[in-house]
């Protein structure tokens, strides 16, 4: 029995859906054939009743075509992590393969175990002050850290949590954090020490892939001081273990609010300026879109234009149609935490990705609007 996702797996998942997942719902990369939706984890209350909503959410996201699940150890303080390995346990027992899912998750941030302990302080001290996991001076932002010795630490609770012997990508979450204190040799530093740890992670099978999951550090201009270059990250890889790396995907938002990743050519590679978009393509990286509706807001009140170019029902699925057809992004993560929401969302599995002459008509249209 597989240990994690398979294109074997992959691809039996996918052709359960034959004839009702439209052309182009799928897409291999990397040796994994992923959904274009998948669900995320972040939102929510740290109680039953959201892991009891987030579980059923994934088994039904499952169930409906959606085979990429999104976590970070962070979300609802572990619980989300949790919500997952209850889901794929049930999976199991539909008939549903572990080497059938790919399953991602983040490490970076401080914290806590199920709740707010009373005293957070004393908890990080006990936790892992004292036994030697961080020191002061590895922590960024009073919350932010990405030793190797602290990654080992969370990638070891994440499996716990998930009740998985290997996660399939695992990101380092939001490291553009550390430049608002560490400068930037330093900061590359930390993550060649980083990426050192995953890949001998990797080559432990404890996971398959991994990546860097960020908000602002792909979205700003080449300039800015937390902005970061990708070909740096993947020379970095490429220095530890050759071409055949692990450093192999990319999260950032992306949605018709932010659309940096294809617009704005803040990455440099051989000396062309290229937007993020671009950039992966030429390393070899797969994108993943974060904030796909923007945490709701894209989900109504969208111009007429889009509706005019997209067509569909409503403007969730032209918000989430937009993500999932952008060349280059290979899942548009949406989160999803009751079944209603996956109901809603998984008709699009149904729907062929935009065509290239609807998607310039978006973007034609949008500037005589």
């Amino acid at each position: 029995m597989s240990h994690s996702a398979t294109l074997e797996g992959t691809k039996r998942y996918a052709n359960r859906f034959a004839g009702r997942a439209a052309d182009g719902h799928f897409r291999e990369a990397h040796g994994l054939v992923m959904s274009s939706l998948g669900i995320g984890t972040y939102l929510g209350q740290p109680d039953p009743k959201v892991d009891a909503g987030y579980t059923a959410a994934i088994v039904a996201a499952a169930e409906s075509g959606i085979n990429f699940i999104d976590a970070a150890i962070n979300y609802r303080f572990q619980r989300s992590e949790r919500s997952i390995g209850a889901a794929i346990k049930q999976l199991a027992s539909k008939g549903f393969s572990r080497d059938e899912l790919v399953v991602s998750t983040k490490g970076g941030y401080l914290s806590p175990d199920g709740s707010m302990p009373a005293e957070p302080t004393e908890y990080f001290f006990h936790e892992y002050l004292q036994p030697g996991v961080f020191t002061p001076k590895d922590i960024v932002a009073g919350s932010h850290c990405m030793t190797p010795r602290f990654l080992e630490n969370q990638l070891g609770r994440s499996l716990s949590n998930l009740e998985l012997d290997s996660i399939d990508v695992y990101y380092l979450h939001n490291p553009e954090t550390q430049l608002s204190e560490v400068s930037r040799p330093d900061f590359l530093e930390r993550v060649r020490d980083a990426f050192i740890y995953l890949e001998s992670a990797a080559d432990a099978g404890r996971i398959q892939f991994y990546g860097m999951a960020t908000w602002n550090g792909f979205r700003q201009e080449a300039k800015a001081r937390d902005a970061m270059q990708l070909a740096e990250f993947a020379q970095i890889a490429t220095d530890i273990a050759g071409e055949k790396h692990r450093f192999r995907f990319l999260q950032l938002p992306f949605n018709l609010g932010m659309t940096e990743a294809l617009t704005l050519g803040n990455q440099s590679i051989g000396g062309r300026d290229r937007t993020v978009m671009e950039a992966a393509s030429d390393l070899g990286i797969t994108l993943v879109a974060s904030a796909s509706l923007l945490q709701g807001q894209l989900a109504h009140n969208l111009p007429p234009f889009v509706a005019q170019a997209l067509g569909l029902e409503n403007d969730a699925e032209r918000a989430l149609q937009f993500v999932r057809s952008s060349p280059g992004i290979t899942t548009a993560l949406v989160g999803m935490s009751r079944v209603e929401h996956v109901q809603a969302n998984a008709k699009l599995v149904s729907v062929a990705p935009a065509t290239v002459d609807q998607f310039t008509q978006l973007f034609t249209r949008g500037e005589g609007a």
